[in-house]
Parts: C-alpha cells; structure tokens; sequence
C-alpha cells in the first residue's frame, strides 16, 4: 500500500502526481486521500459551450457538410476550441475541469455513439464509428431521414432522441470521451470526463419504430452498463481520477421503478468505479427528496451536483435531510442558463449556510449547469450599452465568478472583484432604465380576465371561410424561406451604413416578390412573404420592442451548427410603432391570394431571450402580449386576413415537476390569447409549435383558441397523432408537419400522400391543412422547391380522391 502523507495531498504538484496513480491506493485509503484533496480552494464547471466565441465550429461544420473542406480541417478547428477552453478555465484557476462536453452535434448523440446504439436502418458494420454515420444519424441524407429530435429539458437546447430496441447490440463505439481525456493530459491539464448518465440516457430515449410500446427501456440497463465499464476502465488506466455523471432526469417527477434503475446502475458499476472519484450531476430543478434519498445512497460516489439557482428548494431539503458526510457537495450557485452577472453577496450567504451543513472541506463551487445555454464570452461585445454590459456575465465571466466564490470561501477574497460586483448589482436594482410604471400599471390590469374570443371558433371558421374561400386540405408553409449569402449580405451592409435605406428596402422587396411569385408556381394556397428582413425570429422583434438589449456575438447553440442570439430582457417592455405591418402589406399587395402577417408569439419571445431576474417571467411575458396585440391589431387594421402568431416554444418553457405545470400553462395560455382577443371574426389566427412532445399539454393548447396550429409531427415519427387516436377532439384547423425541414432530404409525393392519410384517420377533412414541420430557413432552394412541389402534388392527390370517394 502507498503511504500518502498530508503534506504532499496540499500541493498542486502532488495533486497532479496522485491522479497519475489512483490504483495504487486501496480502496480503504480513498476517503483519506478524498477528504485532502480539496483542502485548497475548489470549483468546477458543469460543461461549457463548445461553438466557440464567433460560432468558429458552425461555420467549420456547415463546411465540411457543404463537402467545402476536409475532416481533417474540421478536427483542427474542433481541437483548437478544446484547447482554448481548457486553457482557459486552468488559467482562471478551476480545480474540476470538464472534458467530452464538445460534441460535433449533441452530448447524448455522442453518448449513442459511445454505445454502439446506432438504429440498423443507418447500415453501420461495426468498428469506430465516424463522421458519415454520425452526421447521417444527426441530419439524416439523401436516402434516409434523420433520428427524431426534441427539447433538452426545458431549454431551447434540442438532443438526438435514441432509438432502442431488446435486440439492438450495443458495443464499444466511440473512444471520444478518453481520446479527450488524453488530449487534455498532453497539455498538462487534468480534466473531469463527463458522461451522460446510463439511466438517463435510457429514460431520454424512445422504444425504436416496430418495438411494443409496453417495452421498457430500463430492461436494457444490464446491456449498456458493460459499456461504460469499458469507457471506464480506459479512463482509469489513461490516469483519470475523477468521472462526472450527468443524470439530470433526478429532477423529474420518477416512480420507485425508476429510482431504483438508478441504485442498480451504480451497484452494478460499483467495482468499475473503484479507484475512481465520481460526480453525479443533476440540474434545472430542485432534487425530489425521494430522488435526493436515492442519489445520496448510491454506491461508489463521492460527489453530488445540485442546481441551486433553478432548484430554490435544495437548501431547505439537505437542511432538513441532511448530507451525507462521505460525499462532496458541488454548489452548482452560479447560473448557467442566464447572463445576469451573479450577486456573489447572495452566494456567498447561501454557500456559507451549505458548508454549515456539509463542512468547508466538503463544499465545491460550481455552476448550476452546463455553460452550453449561455453566451460565450462578454468580451467580445463591444457595441453593448456600458450600464447593461455591467450587469452582465457570459460563460467567461461565469467561470471567474464560481473561482471568486470558491477563493472567498477560503479567505482569499479578491476585494475589487467583489467590490465591482456589488456596485454593478446596486446600479441595476436603481436604475430608471428597468422600470415604466405605465406598463407595470398596464400588464397588472390583465390579470381580471381571461381574454378569449367572443365567438366559438367552429363559427369563426366558417366564417373565415367564407371570405377565404380555401379548398380542402389547404396548403402553406411555417414563415421562413431560405437565407442565401445575397440575403444575409444585404441586411449586413444595411447595418453598418454601406447601403441606404432606400436600396435596402427595395432589395428587401425583391426577395420577397420572388418568394411570393415561387408559391404562387408552385400553387400553394396560404402564402408567407419569407422573411428576409428578419435576421431571427426573436431577435428582430427585441429590437424593435423597449426594454431589451442585443448582442454582437451572444451566440447560443439550438441544435447542430444553429445557432441563436437571444435578446437581453432588461426592463419593463412596450413597442414604441410598428413592426411588421410595412413588409406584410408590401407581400400582400403583390398577390391576390391570402398573406399571413408573420409575428413571434410573447411566451416564445420570453422563453428564447435571456429573462431579467427581479420579477416573476409571468409578469414580462404580459407585458410582451400586450406589445404583440397592439402589432396584431395593427395588422388587421391594415387588411391582413390571416396573422400567424408562433409559439415554438410554449412546451418547452413547461416547469419540469408537474406541480408547477398548471401554474406555468395558465399565464402562457393566457399570454397567447391576450394577443388577438379582439380581432374580427373573419380574420384568422394561426400559431405554429415544434421539436417538442405536445401530448401531454393537448388540452392547453386547444385552451389557446387558435383557429389554426401548425405543429411539428413527421420528424418524431407521428407521435403528435396518436393523441388523437386515443379520442382527444380538436375542432380548429390543425396543420399536422407532413415533412422534416431539418434534413436535407426530399420526401416524396407518395410519402406526403402516406402522411396526410394517416392524419385523415383520425382528423376530420375540413380541419386538416398540409404544411411543412417548421420553416424553411435553413434550407437550400434546391431542396425546397422540390419538397414542395411534392407536398402540393400530395395534397391535390388527395383533393381528387376524396372528391371521388363522395
């Protein structure tokens, strides 16, 4: 056995030197060398985002997709990221550094990777797997669709949904995390290997195409635990000395079958784990104290992660509870998911009331979650209004405050730092810019009723019909139309100043005249103008709106290489003029047929910008509706007949523990329907939702009383129609996707034709309109005109059929 003195424990040298040899100390002697490890100042970074400070990997990706550059160059640019954010957070101090939180697409993609769970239709042979078959599984190709994707939790994070089944073979397939590990170790830098979870990554996963859907997924934990026992024995014999599980489904409402998959996963890993320190992760929500009772007894762990921004009730569980006191409490106090900077007098209090609990040798300082939902780095905007820019903190910034909080828990307090940070949250809290009594006055009056229509809309539809005069099974598409080069070029001149107004508005008009004239070819009925003014469908919105606040380079990954720029809410919001009315109008007055006036609904607004802090969301989310209903009043003012209102992402601001669901749907539902509540009759509302499992909030969706919603269905196989399979009726028009926008793949008419029969088993005809999953943005005008030339051929098929069948 190695003797290990407590002297050599306190030095970062020796620190180093007992990671390269963890098996050489019994297993009796781990606590020993668990309890000195951390006697200096801890912290620890959940995860961080992996597309670089100028999105320098989507556009990398987009690249080597576009077969515009080789493998190689795309790995290059992916090693370079690693490198500098590892270097980064060794610089600012960071005692658990994580590794394998990049990722080319999604974490629990590269966690199907790591298994070998790669669906047979794919025709993977084995071995390693590699680009062709990830990409093919992540965006599908030109003969075969992609794997479903949905919302991460209740984040606009979007994750490659697994596909399993009792006989799929799982194996050894991707060594990322290690060869990160390694990597990393080159450098002089030890890092944390994270992984998904083996538990949630079977309860985020799906029963494949084919498989009874009494299956249960945990029937496959014995089968995919071998595998991470090989990933980590590799990590072990590479010298890793501490793993990070990342189970955030501990956050959800679980039955006692679940919990225990947990307990079984961990005991049945226990040997594999010895010799090795252990995170487990949860975040977004507050632990149930069953699952707390859970995670706290799990075999082989050494440390627990707590969310305790998101999770507010986490201190009063463990105060209740207790801690255990072999275990290491990481403090996840810094958000994660927000750009305030951190009131780092309220952490400290809150820290200091945990180490009371667990001890300080037991505390580490971390974030609530991974950086991958915040913006970079802060320094890069250097347009940003001086007050606000002081206010706020990217994931850069985030790491030197969870070191600040660490070091001052220790006595090392940097005084300036602390000092700056106290004055910037003194100057927000005062500032005459955050509130207008007016609005508050206004939205708080809103609360006395529940703003519906008048009319049942059974009655408003006919009588939009009678004005509309559309066909059955009607056709349109979800708002956007692609963005080429020559587009985006435009908008960039236009806002540094290198062209006019007028050659701005007359190229803006242009597009949109071809765009009007491409739908009127391909005879769709409901046109859009396509957006080409709009540079995100939150972002352009915010910057018309008081109250936010905008970024340069405030990127945040969605899915994939898109990426977002979420508006900065900062104070009370009001729309000063109109937003919308003068490209809607321009659209309209170049075709006969009907224009949908295009408009971002308010509780997607809120749920896809980063949200002030100092007041209940509900109470901002109001005060947008009533910006948007004055945009909607003004578009029917001006003679636009159909005006679409999209809420893509009603589902996934959903609180995750249904005890607070009811509370959330009330005010979005509400929120939604204060925008049109008094429109005409005649004129028509759509929204359209996506990429998220609507079933189990059917009821507040019909409760919103549009008279038409688009929704995301084909690429997650149909799910959305079982619900009306199982008797749910819906009586206003429902446009059900009947292709994946997301692929590059053309659907066939055939194939469209298939989807739409499907929808009429369990739709009535006269409600069932044909439209895309979502819009078309990010696709290529070689790919959308012969995708909608197919849908539109489906649709008339189907027209002449049921013509004839009468």
């Amino acid at each position: 056995m190695l003797l290990i003195k407590p002297s050599l424990l306190s030095s970062a040298s020796s620190l180093h030197y007992l990671s390269s040899c963890p098996l050489l100390i019994s297993r009796r002697r781990t606590s020993f060398l668990r309890i000195s490890h951390l006697r200096t100042m801890a912290s620890h970074i959940v995860g961080y985002p992996r597309m670089g400070p100028k999105r320098e990997l989507k556009f990398a990706l987009e690249s080597f997709w576009d077969r515009k550059s080789s493998a190689e160059e795309l790995q290059k640019v992916a090693k370079d990221l690693r490198i500098s954010i590892w270097k980064q957070m060794a610089d600012a101090g960071t005692k658990f550094i994580p590794s394998n939180t990049f990722s080319y697409y999604d974490q629990v993609l590269d966690t199907t990777a790591m298994l070998g769970a790669v669906p047979p239709r794919y025709g993977w042979t084995r071995g390693e797997i590699g680009f062709d078959v990830y990409f093919s599984m992540a965006r599908g190709n030109a003969t075969l669709p992609a794997m479903e994707m949905t919302k991460w939790f209740d984040t606009n994070y979007h994750y490659i949904v697994p596909e399993l089944g009792p006989d799929l073979k799982f194996s050894y397939a991707s060594h990322k995390a290690v060869t990160e590990y390694k990597e990393a170790k080159e450098l002089g830098i030890e890092t944390v290997p994270v992984l998904v979870g083996p538990v949630s990554y079977l309860l985020l996963s799906k029963p494949a195409k084919g498989v009874e859907k009494s299956f249960s997924l945990l029937s496959l934990l014995g089968k995919i635990i071998p595998v991470y026992k090989e990933v980590l024995a590799e990590l072990k014999a590479a010298g890793a000395a501490w793993v990070q599980f990342d189970e955030p489904t501990l956050v959800l409402d679980l039955d006692s079958h679940q919990l225990k998959a947990f307990t079984d996963a961990y005991a049945q890993l226990e040997e594999s784990l010895s010799g090795l320190n252990v995170i487990v992760e949860t975040y977004f929500a507050d632990i149930p104290a069953e699952a707390f009772k859970t995670v706290t007894t799990l075999k082989g762990i050494s440390a627990i992660g707590f969310d305790l921004v998101r999770g507010e009730k986490t201190l009063e569980l463990i105060q209740s509870l207790g801690f255990p006191s072999n275990k290491y409490f990481f403090a996840g106090v810094v958000d994660g998911r927000n750009i305030w900077a951190n009131d780092l007098a309220s952490s400290l209090k809150t820290l200091k009331a945990i180490e009371g609990i667990v001890g300080k040798e037991k505390l580490v300082v971390s974030t609530s979650c991974s950086l991958l939902h915040t913006a970079v780095d802060l320094i890069n905007e250097t347009k940003l209004d001086g007050e606000i820019k002081s206010w706020l903190a990217f994931a850069a910034q985030k790491i030197l405050e969870v070191n600040a909080l660490a070091k001052a828990l220790t006595g090392e307090k940097d005084e300036a730092f602390l000092s700056a940070n106290a004055a910037a949250q003194a100057s927000r809290k005062s500032s005459p810019r955050v509130n207008d009594e007016t609005v508050q006055k206004t939205a708080s009056a809103l609360r006395v009723s529940d703003h519906r229509r008048a009319t049942p809309v059974t009655a408003r539809l006919d009588a939009q019909q009678k004005k509309l005069n559309l066909p059955i099974l009607p056709t349109t598409t979800i708002g956007s139309f692609p963005q080429t080069m020559d587009l985006r070029r435009v908008r960039r001149e236009y806002k540094a100043n290198k062209i006019s107004e007028d050659e701005y508005v007359n190229s803006i008009k242009e597009e949109i005249s071809k765009v009007v004239k491409l739908q009127e070819e391909l005879d769709i009925d409901v046109l859009v103008h396509g957006e080409p003014e709009r540079n995100d469908m939150v972002e352009y919105f915010g910057e018309q709106l008081k109250g936010f606040a905008f970024t340069v380079n405030g990127w945040v990954q969605s899915y994939g290489s898109r990426c977002v720029k979420p508006p900065i809410i900062y104070g009370d919001v009001s729309r000063p003029k109109p937003m919308t009315v003068f490209w809607s109008t321009a659209a309209q007055s170049m075709t006969a047929r009907p224009m949908k006036g295009m408009l971002t609904g308010p509780v997607t607004i809120l749920n896809w910008s980063f949200v002030r802090n100092d007041q209940p969301r509900f109470e901002t989310c109001y005060q947008i509706a009533l910006a948007i209903k004055d945009e909607v009043e003004d578009l029917e003012a001006a003679g636009i007949q159909v005006i679409q209102i999209d809420e893509a992402a009603l589902r996934e601001g959903l609180p995750l523990r249904k005890s607070e669901q009811a509370f959330y749907l009330d005010w979005a539902v509400h929120s939604f329907r204060i925008t049109n509540c008094n429109v005409k009759d005649t004129t028509q509302i759509h929204t359209h939702m996506c990429y998220s499992n609507f079933n189990d909030i059917i009821h507040s969706i019909i409760d919103m009383d549009a008279d038409v919603i688009t929704i995301e269905n084909s690429r997650s196989d149909e799910k959305l129609l079982s619900v009306f399979r199982e008797g749910v009726k819906y009586g206003a028009g429902i446009g059900p996707g009947v292709y994946d926008i997301h692929s590059p793949r053309i659907p066939t008419t055939d194939e469209v034709a298939d989807r739409i029969n499907k929808m009429l088993a369990v739709l009535e005809m006269n409600v069932l309109w044909v439209n895309p999953d979502c819009g078309l943005k990010t696709r290529k005008y070689t790919e959308v005109k012969p995708a909608l030339t197919n849908m539109v051929a489906a649709a008339k098929l189907l027209r002449t059929e049921l013509a004839g069948s009468k």
